[in-house]
């Protein structure tokens, strides 16, 4: 089932959760019947059935712009384990609105200064944090007080110190706090993962790729330093968290450049233009750039030292993901689109904060994740300012800040 945002919000949220319910009830019912396809082709994928509703994790949304319209709704309407309960923003009108569209109710929206209430609403037993990157703290520190698990956006905070504050926040009141990488639960980039991680091209020897978009207003908080805003932090930690996802290994050292247009209103305060370059353990070199000013683009290749290479082009996008790859056979090299069936990504975050709630494990990208890569920005813009290379921490182990692998 798929429901984009226009369809979403030009239906009243009764129709919607209606459609959503009945499609759950016939996986739920798991109806068998006989095969049409001969026992060559590709059998048709199920799924789990989904979690009735008054199983299902109840999550407010913190934040109502473009992200939680385009996206989480639809996301909401398509997850087994979820449920929107709950919103909060400045913007009165537009929740009531938004409420009204989605089955919310009326008594579930809460503005900033009143967030603290979610205590006392036992509804809500987590958060979606949607706010720009400076608020992420607050609202994460603010929830884990009133007793809230906490699933929060990327990248997690401004500062280390910042990020270990929500870390210590959520471990003090005993909440899971899972950061939204949704790239590492997007089967493509999961195909790319598990391809290196098997060897299938050799050694990984380099990943190199880009995100970049060409930003417009310049009154956006995207383009306020004090927000958190910046290509790099925005779209450029993509390239630097899927090459750690995709190697498991964590840089040894980094080495940047920083450019911004002289005279464009867009980039007084923050950075335009940044090209970085990572070192791991096994010899492996990262090579990325991301930018604010050029038109939209996002990709990587992973290049190994035996017949071949496989990467995503696009990458990053929210749908629409296809991977790439070059493998030699014999005398023969073939090039190829691997088709794999696309999944709402923001669904498949969901249901996997729901499922480490319910069971009460560790998110598979939990703030220990994110915090590494706040480490990491911090260290790339080091490098730009000094113009050196900045060595950081030789950590050998795979996967060092990750939890269980979802399911």
């Amino acid at each position: 089932m798929s429901i984009d945002r226009r369809k979403f919000l030009t239906h009243a949220g009764s129709g919607v959760v209606a459609a959503a319910a009945l499609h759950r009830v016939a996986q739920a019912d798991q109806v068998k019947l006989p095969p049409l396809d001969a026992p060559s082709e590709k059998p048709k994928a199920s799924e789990p059935p989904a979690d009735p509703p008054d199983k299902r994790l109840g999550v407010a949304i913190v934040g109502i712009g473009h992200l939680t319209l385009e996206q989480l709704l639809p996301a909401f309407a398509q997850s087994r384990s979820t449920k929107l309960v709950g919103l909060v923003s400045g913007d009165r009108k537009k929740a009531e609105a938004i409420a009204a569209q989605t089955g919310v109710d009326p008594k579930r929206i809460y503005d900033y200064a009143g967030f603290d209430r979610i205590k006392d609403d036992p509804a809500i037993e987590a958060v979606y944090i949607v706010l720009p990157d400076n608020m992420h703290a607050e609202y994460t520190v603010r929830a884990a007080a009133a007793g809230k698990h906490v699933l929060c956006e990327k990248p997690m905070a401004t500062s280390v110190a910042e990020a270990q504050q929500m870390i210590d926040a959520c471990k003090r009141a005993g909440r899971k706090l899972m950061i939204a990488y949704r790239i590492q639960y997007e089967p493509h980039n999961r195909y790319v993962m598990q391809a290196v991680r098997d060897k299938r091209f050799g050694k990984i020897t380099l990943i190199e790729g880009h995100n970049g978009q060409n930003q417009g207003d310049p009154a956006q908080w995207r383009l306020k330093k004090a927000a958190g805003g910046g290509a790099l932090a925005d779209v450029g930690v993509y390239c630097l968290n899927t090459c750690r996802f995709v190697l498991g290994e964590e840089p040894v050292w980094v080495q940047a450049a920083v450019h911004s247009t002289p005279g464009d209103p867009r980039f007084k305060e923050v950075d335009e233009n940044v090209v970085f370059q990572l070192g791991f353990p096994s010899g492996a070199l990262g090579s990325f750039s991301t930018s604010f000013g050029t038109h939209r683009s996002n990709r990587y290749r992973c290049l190994g030292d035996k017949g071949g290479w496989i990467g995503a082009d696009p990458a990053f996008d929210y749908e629409g993901i296809q991977l790439e790859l070059s493998e030699v056979r014999g005398k023969d090299e073939l090039r190829g689109k691997p088709a794999i069936g696309a999944k709402q990504q923001f669904a498949l975050e969901l249901d996997h904060f729901a499922s480490c709630v319910r069971a009460n494990k560790q998110p598979y990208t939990p703030g220990e994740e994110g915090l590494q890569d706040v480490r990491i920005i911090q260290a790339i813009f080091q490098a730009a300012r000094e113009q050196k290379r900045i060595e950081l921490p030789r950590i050998t182990t795979l996967d060092t800040f990750r939890g269980p692998p979802p399911a």
